[in-house]
């Protein structure tokens, strides 16, 4: 058995977070040994199949110092005469000089609480996200005197500034990156570029089986036969539900189309406001956040998969989203923009179609094409499925993170 290895993530279980799960189960079966430690209690009820295939137990760190002062203060009086102490503490008021806020105050008792309860067994933590999971992470690490890793996916990259950034890059022993748009940034960062890795997620292909056959028929031309269009994504602003909305509206009004939507996300209520005065409400189904067995179902029945990615105000923006890879796992054709990462999964007019984002007339003269041309949706689709099991198995991600954790590769 592999030297355990503590997980740090920022929030356990997460129906968006597919990704995590699939990487924490197959490390898991290479042999290495983790313990879950979460920043966050789930928020939602529902969970996918695949957590339950997971023998790590989630441990929950204080969500807010203030719920849990006990927790907090035992762990400062059994740390604070410790060596690593004071390296610690000196990094997080460096940090908290920069970043005067109550985040950066919380990651700090986070950090102390994880310290504290961390068993002597565990040798090496590892971050998911570079940025408050990394700090919680980075912050523990000192304290005990161990060395630390971290996987970089979007938001966390996108939203901190450079000196967090830096610092981290070079203090952390190595860093795994989902896409190689974000690698190139992170490498530039880095004092040792050779410390960023590119990693991509892939995807679990034994779970992700492709249906025999798929519904392309229909070309918007009949009334009961609507070209059935599919979105996965959260309703937050970077993936453009807005602009997808608004380019539906430019659609011709003979065109019979209807939208399934998935995800939840604070901006449900204005997009359902939106979508009211566009006319469009009895075309969308909000379907709100489902475990992967019914988006999979999803899938199979729609005819086209559309994600309208954009860089948000605060400069989130997606890496490569994985919702991508499943749809064309279920030989279903994409469209979406050229945003970020998303090129190095879709070629345009090979295995999909990208347009510019934040370009809602672009969006929706590709719609209209796509939406009465099944015969091209079948050409993308067919192509897309080749493309994504021979570049994007998750086998390969799985074997690159199990050598660097010192544990036998992914049987095959």
């Amino acid at each position: 058995m592999s030297t355990p290895v503590a997980f740090i993530l920022k929030g356990y279980p997460r129906l968006s977070e597919t990704f995590i799960a699939q990487e924490i189960l197959a490390l898991e079966k290479c042999g290495l040994d983790i313990r879950l430690y979460s920043l966050r209690h789930p928020t939602e009820h529902r969970r996918h199949p695949i957590h339950d295939e997971i023998s790590a137990v989630p441990h929950y760190l204080p969500e807010y110092l203030y719920q849990e002062p006990l927790r907090v203060a035992l762990a400062w009086k059994a740390l604070r005469r410790k060596p690593g102490y004071r390296s610690a503490r000196n990094i997080w008021l460096r940090d908290l000089r920069r970043d005067p806020s109550a985040n950066r105050v919380r990651r700090f008792g986070q950090a102390l609480v994880l310290a504290h309860q961390l068993p002597g067994d565990v040798r090496w933590i590892h971050a998911h996200f570079l940025h408050t999971p990394a700090s919680v992470a980075r912050y523990a690490a000192h304290i005990l005197d161990l060395p630390w890793s971290c996987s970089a996916h979007a938001k966390d990259i996108w939203t901190s500034p450079q000196w967090e950034l830096k610092e981290k890059l070079d203090d952390c022993r190595w860093l795994a990156t989902c896409t190689r748009f974000n690698a190139k940034y992170l490498s530039a960062l880095a004092s040792d570029p050779k410390r960023v890795e590119l990693v991509y997620h892939g995807l679990d292909f034994s779970r992700f089986l492709p249906p025999d056959n798929h519904p392309q028929g229909r070309d918007g031309s009949q009334k009961d036969k609507p070209v059935r269009l599919i979105c996965v994504g959260r309703a937050v602003h970077k993936k453009g539900h807005a602009g997808f909305l608004t380019a539906l509206a430019k659609l011709p009004k003979d065109l019979n189309w209807c939208l399934e939507l998935v995800g939840g996300g604070e901006l449900l209520p204005t997009l359902k406001d939106q979508a009211k005065r566009l006319g469009l409400s009895d075309r969308i189904i909000w379907a709100g956040a489902l475990p992967q067995d019914d988006v999979l179902a999803r899938y199979r029945s729609a005819d086209l998969f559309v994600l309208n990615s954009r860089i948000a105000g605060d400069g989130d923006r997606d890496g490569l989203p994985n919702v991508l890879m499943e749809a064309q796992s279920q030989r279903l054709a994409c469209l979406s923009t050229n945003v970020s990462a998303i090129a190095e999964l879709i070629e345009h007019n090979v295995t999909g179609i990208l347009v510019a984002a934040d370009d809602s007339d672009a969006l929706a003269k590709s719609l209209e094409s796509l939406i009465i041309n099944p015969a091209l949706r079948h050409s993308l689709a067919e192509a897309a499925l080749q493309r994504v099991h021979s570049q994007f198995d998750f086998r390969t991600g799985i074997d690159q993170l199990a050598e660097r954790f010192n544990v036998d590769q992914l049987a095959e």
